[in-house]
């Protein structure tokens, strides 16, 4: 794919969901999958050696105690001297993906040849192949999708492999962050930097799905090619995984993000057992209020996000919001944007109960229980 940075819409296989609108916001939000060195440039998409046992598993626990998912160091200061042991650890574990076309990232999950990578690098493919650290090559098939997270997995035709280390406990702003991938194409590159920011949603990203919110961001350079690398701490454990950059041509100076291990082990371990991975679902359509439609409205702020449609019969519905209705908090967070509004839910799991503060034209403020339902397909918040 592409070797310069511009919208996050792009062109072919790559490209990634969630750019219309950041572009008409002029962000600029850039994808992460790339071409090799010397390919024609074009509009892009957005796109450890764990010292652990060679099991066929899952992901390892973290070495500072515990399972996946819960606890374990979350890393040091932004530390640099420590980047060539994280690099030496991780390395082996990072794989690039290539696909007609384009290229991408992926993180080794299970010594058996699981691939976890972004749904966007595979996507319009079924069979890819996988570059490895080594110098080796081996076909994949990509066994299962998420795009509402934009994580997919590959199943690569090698055995014996280092699964990466995830740590799911969210880092310290400001901890070391080490970004390893194939961007342009440039096998086991590594950058390094901090957690510059957690929870960080893309503006916009809301109108075409779950994939921008509650991020990581860090300083980290990440370049086309990156998408579904590894971000790894002081401990050599994977935080995240790379999912997207704001261009310099945006007026940004290194903002990329990346999608938090929890997430990403959640999905995968979903992905995994069952082919697909469920996502709790309101049954509306949350939209930004503008100050046309607050005058409209004769609402006193922007603050906020409006229901702009109701799926009938869904939970909103059921619970009886209708279109036009402000909803200001969920579970008494605030959602002064439709990404809050997502960031908020994606925590949850179908059946949840979540406690919607709504303000209605007409009618004032209440609390409405909604209950949530699993995700019918992938296009809905």
């Amino acid at each position: 794919m592409p070797a310069s940075s511009s919208s996050r819409r792009g062109r072919g296989p790559a490209a990634v969901r969630a750019t219309a609108v950041a572009a008409a916001l002029a962000l600029g939000v850039a994808g992460c999958t790339g071409t090799a060195p010397g390919s024609p440039s074009s509009s892009p998409s957005p796109s450890s050696s764990a010292t652990t046992s060679a099991s066929a598993g899952g992901p390892t626990a973290t070495a500072s105690g515990g399972s996946t998912g819960t606890g374990g160091s979350t890393g040091n200061t932004g530390d640099l001297s420590a980047v060539p042991r994280v690099a030496a650890r991780v390395q082996p574990s990072v794989v690039t993906i290539l696909v007609s076309g384009g290229l991408g990232s992926g993180v080794v999950y299970t010594a058996d040849g699981l691939i976890l990578t972004n749904e966007h690098v595979v996507r319009g493919n079924t069979d890819v192949q996988v570059a490895f650290a080594d110098g080796r090559r081996a076909a994949g098939r990509v066994t299962a999708t998420d795009p509402v997270t934009d994580l997919a997995l590959v199943q690569a035709d090698r055995k014996g492999l280092p699964p990466a280390r995830f740590q799911t406990q969210l880092p310290q702003v400001g901890s070391l962050t080490v970004v390893i991938g194939s961007p342009l194409g440039f096998q086991s590159t590594v950058t390094a930097g901090i957690v510059s920011g957690l929870h960080r949603q893309i503006p916009g990203s809301a109108a075409e799905g779950q994939s921008l919110v509650d991020l990581l961001q860090t300083d980290a350079p990440i370049s086309p090619g990156n998408s579904g690398g590894a971000v790894a701490n002081a401990a050599g454990e994977v935080i995240g995984i790379s999912e997207a950059y704001i261009p310099p041509q945006a007026g940004a100076v290194a903002l990329g993000f990346a999608i938090p291990a929890a997430t990403a082990v959640s999905i995968a371990d979903q992905l995994r057992r069952d082919g697909r991975a469920r996502h709790a679902f309101a049954g509306l359509v949350p939209a930004q209020i503008t100050p046309e439609i607050a005058a409209q409205l004769g609402l006193s702020s922007t603050a906020g996000v409006i229901v702009a449609e109701l799926v009938r019969g869904g939970p909103a519905d059921r619970a009886g919001l209708a279109p036009g209705d402000v909803i200001t908090a969920v579970d008494g967070r605030p959602t002064a944007t439709p990404e809050d509004f997502l960031a908020v839910l994606r925590p949850h799991a179908p059946g949840d109960v979540v406690a919607v503060e709504v303000t209605s034209p007409g009618r004032g403020a209440r609390t409405v229980k909604v209950a949530l339902a699993d995700r019918p397909g992938s296009s809905s918040p």
